[in-house]
């Protein structure tokens, strides 16, 4: 068995903006589609975000964590310095040239799933394989 194999450092908590647009919204679908394929874990943002301490303690425990925000504005990130939270990988869908639409409707297309899985993927030195 590798040393690695089942190690601490191999974690990678995913943080997601889960923000109210469509760019939003796939953090949230890819942060659950990365936590079901195992590339890693889906964790609480509103948890760390309400600065709740055990929440905050877990992120600064876990050696990888990858944010996932929606746009520029950053919320997910800003929590995360707030907090004193190493920033480790940040993706940004709209720098992936994913349009922002703020409409009920909230459609998500699968391409841009599987585009925000691959830059998550991407940030942490993985090979996307998607």
């Amino acid at each position: 068995m590798n040393a690695t194999c089942c190690s601490k450092e191999r974690e990678i908590m995913i943080l997601a903006c889960s923000g109210g647009s469509n760019v939003g919204q796939l953090t949230n679908q890819a942060a659950v589609e990365l936590t079901r394929e195992g590339f890693g874990k889906m964790f609480c943002l509103a948890g760390i975000g309400g600065g709740l301490g055990g929440f905050i303690k877990s992120a600064k425990d876990t050696p990888q964590v990858m944010v996932l925000d929606g746009c520029q504005v950053g919320c997910a990130k800003a929590i995360m310095e707030r907090e004193g939270i190493p920033l480790n990988h940040h993706v940004i869908v709209t720098d992936l040239g994913i349009e922002k639409v703020k409409d009920r409707q909230l459609a998500l297309e699968r391409e841009d799933v599987l585009t925000v899985m691959r830059a998550g993927k991407a940030s942490v030195g993985e090979r996307a394989g998607l």
